[in-house]
């Protein structure tokens, strides 16, 4: 993992200041936020933010300072990644490195349009070994997140929020069929039946609070 981390975060399209940095990791994992604090140390971080959560990297990452680089796992069990990086981001962290066991094209671009910059695949968890998977710097492809109506746009800031179409009907009064016909038809306007990427176009228009 130290070398790919290394070369995850010294990629053309992650700079970091010539200078020492500043870093937030955030895994449940206390083994991995210890390796990659080790690693980045060794690169030049020079303070160290640890979260163990979701919740904690939001009041953490907070803190006065430089913000220069992320290190996020991609499963958090207090809620998806793709909204915290977003409320990162408003809070000035702009680079970030996802670790994550999904390596399938449409996380990749979910990951992507969320802000991602370096995806590292987790292949053993019990030893830490990863691999990088480049990607382009693309668009996904698919409609656009300005065509769906206001209903939409409150089903998929649901979806965002880690609801299940059940959580969802109680939430808007709607049964589960209409939530699944509603998310059918996000789909079909934004190209994609996947719930995280779904959610990602929808941050990236702008639609999500």
């Amino acid at each position: 993992m130290a070398a790919l981390v290394e070369r995850s975060v010294t990629a053309p399209a992650l700079p970091l200041p010539r200078s020492r940095f500043s870093a937030l990791v955030v895994a449940e994992s206390a083994h991995r936020r210890s390796v990659c604090c080790a690693r980045l140390r060794s690169i030049g971080a020079r303070d160290i933010i640890e979260a163990a959560s979701g919740a904690e990297a939001r009041v953490r990452g907070n803190s006065d300072g430089r913000r220069d680089l992320v290190v996020i796992e991609g499963t958090l069990s207090d809620g998806p990644a793709l909204p915290l990086l977003a409320d990162l981001r408003e809070l000035g962290w702009n680079r970030v490195v996802l670790l994550t066991a999904r390596d399938d094209p449409y996380a990749v671009r979910a990951a992507l349009s969320a802000g991602v910059r370096g995806y590292v695949v987790t292949m053993d968890p019990a030893t830490d070994s990863e691999r990088v998977r480049v990607v382009p710097r693309h668009r996904p492809r698919g409609g656009s997140p300005d065509e769906l109506s206001n209903r939409e746009i409150e089903v998929i800031q649901l979806v965002a929020e880690g609801n299940s179409n059940r959580a969802i009907g109680e939430d808007l009064g709607l049964s589960s069929l209409t939530v699944k016909s509603h998310l059918a038809r996000i789909a079909r306007k934004l190209g994609t039946g996947d719930r995280a990427e779904m959610v990602a176009l929808a941050m990236r228009g702008g639609l999500l609070r």
